[in-house]
This record gives structure tokens, C-alpha cells and sequence, in this order.
């Protein structure tokens, strides 16, 4: 007969807490922080460790001592709280409320809560006891030591195999990769991170991981692991399931298994306790055993609303629920926040809510830009106004803004949240409401990190001690720094212009630091010089990257700097929408040969690619592979072609009309000003991106007035326009110089672009910089003629010397990728495999003659097999030698 002896909180009552992880930790602080009175609580943790935050282990991967502790360990040494460190529960006696442990140790309880967790599953497969896990902090160490000691004896980097294409798996395969190893990962499923994304941003993802050099293989089966001589030599994996299974093997080393987990439920089965269907302790919405109200369970051992939940948010949420019922409460739980953000340097998927509208009349507002190479979806109500949910990869800026207001009204039309097609200057800057949550993982508010504000913490660093926001997964850490901005605009108070928390520098004062050290070239050394903290964040990585591409004219994906780049920079191409990569090389002015042209019809006839001519004169040739790059750009290479760096925060092009040689208005040869003015910007990195625009007349064909740089002919020279700006918030150029000769146009536009890039924010055109410089100066054209003419700063000399340095030092990337077979290995589709193979899982409709991807619509109905389906071919189909 269970004992149902209920005691009062405070009176004394054993609160037992079966488990050492995030859960139990939390659980264990919101309970001392309401009083534990005289009441005591006792951790059973079967691991060396004081609790630590697994959300955070694949740092292990980068330095096997980093310190994970959670919390203040001061905590452990409170009155009433008692960690048991190298301590397994083996019994659980509901009758006697005892728990006795594998040494025989006996605990009893009044209270006991089951924080056991899950262990990683190991697939039955013959071979799989030479796999390793990835769940504790030990795993990795194992891990780290192993592909070490595979390093020495092979002589070569250890080729690893992770089974598993879900957050884990990815994180594992990164650290693999870090360790020196050569990854590649399985998955059953057609795309990477199957349960998180839907199609479109599944195969987004895909390209980008195989960007990265880690190998991709979906809709595989592995079967064997297999050894000699009790080393892993190779594993056998299948196409499918069945016998008929095409199997073939692939070299392997080491092997990870991270396709998924199972609850640690042992405890209770063995207690004749209730589980859930894939396992957990069945709990109702307060957390307690359907069966025992002495007998609680938190995290991934519960299985409450239907199913067990893996993410750090709901662990939180179910251990605070308990301690507050233990005190008295009545807390249920009734949803939890699902959202993710993958951590992996350099590749950005974040996504939440309804991800593949099954909401009944759920309405998806999609950008695909072929231009930039990112994926973005926001899922509405059927009238567009409520938020459901959202999937963003390539570019996850939208998710911070966007997922605080999942469930609410927009305050703008779906689409002005889409980066992809808000040229370039982000989302709206709205005031999220105080009761939207800010932190997902710690369920803080923006209304608790307002007031902490207004409380005079007012730096990231004493929001996250004071409100413990942004202290687990740190994604929310860009949201608390634009609310901090925020606050304290409001107040009336001067906002910090630190970067980050790990940078007390603005941007400008980061680059002018980078620039006058000038031995600088990786993020870790800028980090250790300027910065604080062992790691950077998603603010600061990227900005770092864009100032060592300025201020370093070596290769900008040496020495490290390629991790810190999106997918584009990475891979020197946009990503598509379907995974594939576009190609659009210099074409200088617009002009172009007949002879150059050829080449360009027949490489895209070569490879299938669609063309097009884009809104910048130049050609785009779309639906190339990553490992076809290298080869389609020799070809454009052998030809007198560069890299368009259309990829890039770079100068993309100066587009113009046909001028005085051919066209009876002109009054300037505006073909030959615009071919030397990209000639002489090409491959300078900034900011954000940067366009140039050159008319013949003052009929402003090349519409010069909306660019970032524009020159327009008169009868005695150039009229020089400053900070136009196209896209979503269109800013008219200002009128800088008049009649100007070619030599004084491009030392103000010389002096210009350096100051720019040496004093803007991050990821600012220069538009909103003169809005900036507006505001500072009162007129950013009068502070621009007082720096750029009549050298007020004293800087004109660096600036024109910065800009030289640059022309002196220009080389096309694609042509330094060709020249050096290691900078080649980033292309492969398969780092185990040079030779490339046929792909047949991209599906194409033809229209107007060309290809171009399916949509999900599409690939519905002809799986349907609808009559008015399209006819879809595959990317292993597409004609070759010949239009399509």
C-alpha cells in the first residue's frame, strides 16, 4: 500500500531528487530561491560532475576542460541541499518511499523527483558497440582522445561517420570536424534536421552543412559498422529498407551514433510504473504520477501533454512547475516553447511554431532569394495578422524578432520580416510587448529585462545575472542587447555602443583597434587582444570576419576566418533555394563580347543551368551543385572572367548606360568610366554590400541616384551622388561634388568608401550611415566635404592609402581557389569522396525553356499523380551540351 501521508512545505519533508542534469539543477534553485524552510533536498547525480549545462556540450569538442557548471556552485554548499556526486539509483520502493543506489546506499523520501533524463540510442546493428555517443562530458572526452589517437596512427585525418542528421548529429559532426577529422553524416531521413525544418529549408540545410566540408548522405540506412581487427574500418549502408536495398560501403574511422534518445525510465518501469508510449513516466500537467502523488518527473524522463520533450525550455518549465506545487502552488503546464537555433559556426537555421502549416487555414509567406542564397518562411493565420510559426536558414535575423510574437497580431504585413526581401535593412524595429517572452529557456519576459533596465542593469552581462536571461542557450543574447538599446533610448540615456558582451568596442572603434595592430588575422587572436570571454557570439563573429576582409587582403576563408562567414562567403556562390548555387561572374559596366558571351551559353548549356540577366547587368547562371563550382569557374576563368562577388558584403557592381559611343544624348563616355570605376573597386569588403551606378546624361538611364556611389555625366565632368539606397526602404542619393573630372571623382569616392568602411555599423548601408551621420553632424554631405575635401580629421592620407593598398593587393578569390588544391577540398559534395555523383533528388519543372525548382505544390500533386501535374526531372537529368 502506497503511503499518502501528505506533509506540509517547510515542515521538514525529504525532497529527493533522482538525477543531476539541467533539470534537476533548476528544479533545485527555484526551490531554494522560494525557501526551503526546514525542509532538505538531496541530488542524486550518477556522473563526477556538478550538474553542468549539456546544451553546451560540444564546446567540449573545442577545449576538453572548459568549465559547463551551471549556476553559482555556492548553491551546493546551502543549509538543506545536499549533492551526491558518482551516485546511480538502482531501486525505487514506492511503499517504503526508499531509493536505494548500486552500492547499496538507501535514500529516503517524502518527495521524489525523477530528473534521470535520457541516454543516446544505439542503433542494434552488428558493429555498434564500437560506436561512441554524444550525451555527456565524458562522451566527448572520449571522443576528443580518440580521433587523436586515430590522428597519430593513421598519419591522416580520421574519416568519421555521424548517424544522425538532427541538432546532436550536426553538433557532433562539427566537432569532428574541429578535432580534424573528416566527417560525413547519415541520415534515414531526405533532409537534415527533418523534425525542425520542412522541405525547402530541410534541403537549405543541407547544401549548407555540405558547405561547411562535412559530407551529406540522406535517405541512408546504415546496417553494419564494420572492423578489423577491432579497429572500425568501414560501415555498410542501405538505400532503403528491405532486402532489395541497394548496399554499398563507406570508408570509416571512428563512428557517432546521435539518432535520437530514450527517457532513463528504468526506475519506475521497474516500480510496475505507467509509461508512455516511446517510454517516460506518465504525469499529468502538474507534473505528478498519474499513479503516486509523492512521485514527480521533469524533463526528458516525462511524458506529459502526450509525449516526451528533449529541449532545455520545457525541462525548465516542468522543474519550476514542481517546485512551485512542492510549495503549495498549483502550476500546470499546458504548451511548451519548441523553438530551435542550431549552434554551428558559420551556418544559421533557427526555427519555431507551426513550421509546416498544418494549422487549418494556415497561410506561408515564403522568400527564396536566389541573389543571397537563404530560405525564410513565416507560417500566418489565414488572414495573414497572427503569427504560427516561422523556419529561417541562411539568415536567421527574423527568428529573434518573430518568435517572441508567436500566437499575437503582427504589427507589420508578414513579408517586411522577411530579410530575404527587405533590402538588406532588416526587420522592423517594433517593441515586443512586456508579457512576450524574451528567454525561452528561462521563461523571463521582456517586461522583467525592461525593468532590470530601468533597475540600472543596463550591459547583457548584469541582465543575464540579474534576470538569468540569455544563461543556457544564449540565443535570446542579440534580443537583450536591441532591448537594452531600446530601454534606454527611452529613458533618455546614452546607449552603450558595444558590440556585444564580448566586445566593449563599437564596430568603427573594433576596426580602427584591428587596423592600427595590423597582426591580426584570425577571430580568436582579435578576441584575446580586444575582447573577453573564450567564445564569440552570433553579433560578433561575423562583424569580426568582415573586418579582417577589409583590413587583410589575403584569402578571406584562411586562418579560420571561413567558419565565421555565412554560406555564401563560405562557398564563394549564393545558395538557392533548392540547395544549389548560382553563378554570376564580372561582366565590368554591363559590356560584354560576343566571344565572352558564347562562353556563357555554353557552360550553362554544359551543366543545365537556367540563366538569367539580372537587375546588375551581369548574367546569372542558376542550379549548379557545390562540387560542379570549381569546374564551371575554370572554364569562366580560362575565358577572362572574375568572380561578380555577388556572394559578398562587397562591391557587387557599377551598372551603366551606353554613353556618348553609341547613345545621341550622351555627354561622357559612361561605358568607359563605369568598366574603370568597377575595376577599381572590385573586391573591396565592407559593411553591408555596395552598388555604383554611372549615367551619360541627365536622363539617368543607370538610375545612379539610387545607388550607394553614382555619377552622372555633364558637359564639364561628374556630378557625384552619395548614400542612395534601393530596396525596401529606398533612400535618394545626395549631391556630393559637382563637374568633377575622373581623377578628383574617384579620390572623393576613394576617401568615401574607406571612411564608410572604417566608422559604419555592422551590416549598415550607407544610406542609414548618412541618416547616422544626419543625426550626429547635423548634415552628413557638410561632414563628408569637411573629412573627404578639406581633411578636417587629418585622415585623408591613410584613407587614400587604405584605398591604394586595396587596388595593389586585389586578387579574384575564385582564381586563388583554383591555384590551391587544399582551398579546392571545400567543394567536394563528399569529403570521403572526390568523384562527384549524379544528383537525383533535386526535382525541376521546365518553363519558358529553362528549369527552374519544383514547389512543394508541384511535388504534391505529381506525387498524387494529378492530371494536371507537372512533369518534374531530376538534377541527374537535366540535358547536357544543349539548352534545355
Amino acid at each position: 500500500m502506497v503511503n499518502t501521508q501528505v506533509k506540509e512545505p517547510h515542515s521538514g519533508r525529504k525532497i529527493l531528487v533522482v538525477g543531476g542534469g539541467p533539470a534537476a539543477w533548476r528544479f533545485v534553485r527555484t526551490i531554494n530561491e522560494q525557501g526551503l524552510g526546514q525542509d532538505t533536498v538531496t541530488v542524486l547525480m550518477d556522473e563526477p560532475y556538478v550538474p553542468y549545462d549539456r546544451v553546451a556540450l560540444e564546446q567540449i569538442f573545442n577545449d576538453v576542460d572548459k568549465n559547463l557548471t551551471l549556476g553559482d556552485t555556492e548553491l551546493w554548499n546551502t543549509p538543506g541541499i545536499e549533492l551526491k556526486l558518482n551516485t546511480r539509483a538502482s531501486t525505487l520502493d514506492r511503499e517504503a518511499h526508499t531509493v536505494t543506489t548500486t552500492t547499496g546506499e538507501i535514500f529516503e523520501y517524502d518527495e521524489l523527483i525523477m530528473a534521470t533524463g535520457s541516454r543516446a540510442v544505439k542503433i542494434p546493428i552488428p558493429g555498434s558497440e564500437a560506436a561512441h555517443v554524444f550525451r555527456t562530458i565524458d562522451d566527448v572526452r572520449t571522443v576528443v582522445s580518440e580521433v587523436a589517437r586515430l590522428t597519430e596512427k593513421l598519419g591522416r585525418a580520421p574519416k568519421g561517420i555521424v548517424v544522425g542528421g538532427g541538432l546532436l548529429g550536426l553538433e557532433a559532426a562539427e566537432g569532428l570536424k574541429h578535432l580534424g577529422a573528416e566527417p560525413t553524416i547519415l541520415d534515414v531521413a531526405p533532409w537534415l534536421l527533418s523534425l525542425e525544418m520542412d522541405q525547402g529549408g530541410g534541403h537549405a540545410v543541407n547544401a549548407q552543412i555540405e558547405a561547411t566540408g562535412i559530407g551529406v548522405e540522406t535517405g541512408a540506412f546504415i546496417s553494419t559498422i564494420n572492423r578489423t581487427g577491432g579497429e572500425v574500418t568501414s560501415v555498410s549502408v542501405a538505400n532503403g529498407m528491405g532486402d532489395e536495398a541497394d548496399v554499398r560501403v563507406i570508408d570509416a574511422d571512428i563512428v557517432m551514433f546521435a539518432a535520437g534518445i530514450r527517457p532513463n525510465d528504468e526506475l519506475v518501469r521497474e516500480a510496475e510504473m505507467s509509461v508512455g508510449e516511446r517510454g517516460g513516466l506518465l504525469v499529468t500537467p502538474d507534473c505528478r504520477s498519474e499513479e503516486d502523488e509523492h512521485i514527480w518527473a521533469i524533463g526528458e524522463v516525462a511524458c506529459i501533454l502526450g509525449r516526451t520533450w528533449g529541449l532545455v525550455a520545457p525541462a525548465n518549465q516542468m522543474a519550476e512547475v514542481v517546485a512551485k506545487n512542492l510549495m503549495g502552488g498549483n502550476a500546470t503546464v499546458s504548451e511548451f516553447d519548441v523553438a530551435t537555433k542550431l549552434k554551428f559556426d558559420g551556418v544559421q537555421v533557427a526555427g519555431f511554431g507551426d513550421r509546416r502549416a498544418t494549422t487549418p487555414g494556415a497561410l506561408e509567406v515564403l522568400f527564396a532569394d536566389p541573389a543571397r542564397g537563404m530560405y525564410q518562411k513565416i507560417v500566418t493565420s489565414s488572414d495573414a495578422k497572427t503569427l504560427l510559426g516561422g523556419v529561417f536558414v541562411g539568415d536567421t535575423d527574423p527568428f529573434d524578432s518573430l518568435k517572441p510574437l508567436l500566437g499575437r497580431e503582427l504589427p507589420a504585413e508578414p513579408a517586411a520580416f522577411l530579410t530575404a526581401a527587405g533590402g538588406g535593412d532588416g526587420v522592423p524595429d517594433t517593441e515586443l510587448p512586456d508579457d512576450a517572452i524574451l528567454c525561452s529557456c528561462n521563461n523571463i519576459d521582456f517586461g522583467t529585462v525592461r525593468q532590470a533596465i530601468i533597475d540600472g542593469h543596463q550591459d547583457v552581462g548584469s541582465i543575464k545575472s540579474s534576470t538569468s536571461a540569455g544563461t543556457q542557450c544564449g540565443s535570446c543574447v542579440p534580443m537583450i542587447q536591441k532591448t537594452i538599446n531600446q530601454q534606454m533610448k527611452k529613458m533618455g540615456l546614452t546607449v552603450s555602443n558595444a558590440l556585444c558582451e564580448h566586445f566593449g568596442f563599437s564596430r568603427a572603434e573594433l576596426f580602427e583597434a584591428v587596423r592600427i595592430v595590423g597582426d591580426l588575422d584570425d577571430f580568436y587572436s582579435v578576441l584575446e587582444r580586444f575582447g573577453q570571454g573564450e567564445d564569440g557570439c552570433a553579433i560578433c563573429k561575423p562583424t569580426v570576419a568582415s573586418v579582417l576582409a577589409s583590413t587583410r587582403k589575403s584569402y578571406t576563408l584562411d586562418g579560420g576566418r571561413g567558419t565565421l562567414q555565412d554560406t555564401n562567403d563560405r562557398n564563394l556562390a549564393n545558395m538557392q533555394k533548392d540547395g544549389t548555387y548560382g553563378v554570376i561572374p564580372r561582366i565590368p559596366g554591363g559590356e560584354i563580347t560576343p566571344a565572352k558571351l558564347a562562353v556563357i551559353a555554353q557552360v550553362a548549356g554544359d551543366f543545365g543551368l537556367y540563366t538569367k540577366i539580372n537587375g546588375a547587368q551581369r548574367i546569372g547562371m542558376y542550379g549548379a551543385r557545390l562540387e560542379q563550382l570549381p569546374e564551371i569557374w575554370k572554364r569562366l576563368v580560362d575565358a577572362g572572367f572574375e568572380s561578380g562577388q555577388a556572394y559578398g558584403k562587397s562591391l557587387r557592381n557599377v551598372k551603366s548606360c551606353i554613353g556618348s559611343a553609341w547613345c545621341r544624348f550622351g555627354v561622357q563616355d559612361s561605358v568607359q568610366m563605369a568598366i574603370d570605376t568597377e575595376n577599381r573597386y572590385k573586391g573591396l569588403r565592407s559593411p553591408h554590400k555596395f552598388k555604383m551606378g554611372v549615367s551619360g546624361c541627365n536622363r539617368e538611364c543607370a538610375e545612379a541616384q539610387g545607388k550607394d556611389v553614382g555619377l552622372i555625366a555633364t558637359t564639364n565632368g561628374w556630378n557625384l551622388y552619395l548614400a542612395g539606397n534601393g530596396g525596401a526602404n529606398p533612400a535618394h542619393g545626395r549631391l556630393f561634388a559637382k563637374d568633377l573630372d575622373q581623377e578628383t571623382a574617384y579620390k572623393y569616392i576613394d576617401r568615401y568608401l574607406m571612411y564608410y568602411i572604417r566608422t559604419a555599423d555592422k551590416l549598415q548601408r550607407t544610406a542609414r550611415w548618412a541618416e547616422d551621420l544626419d543625426e550626429k553632424f547635423g548634415d552628413a554631405m557638410e561632414h563628408l566635404r569637411a573629412v573627404i575635401i578639406d581633411d578636417s580629421l587629418g585622415i585623408c592620407a591613410d584613407l587614400d592609402a587604405d584605398m591604394q593598398y586595396h587596388i595593389d593587393h586585389y586578387e579574384d578569390e575564385w582564381v586563388a581557389t583554383l591555384n590551391d588544391p587544399e582551398r579546392m577540398r571545400r567543394f567536394r559534395s563528399f569529403v570521403n569522396q572526390p568523384e562527384v555523383a549524379d544528383d537525383a533528388s533535386r526535382l525541376y519543372v521546365l518553363e519558358r525553356d529553362q528549369i527552374r525548382p519544383a514547389t512543394a505544390e508541384e511535388l504534391a500533386a505529381a506525387e498524387a499523380e494529378e492530371e494536371n501535374a507537372p512533369v518534374l526531372i531530376t538534377g541527374a537529368k537535366i540535358p547536357v551540351g544543349a539548352p534545355v
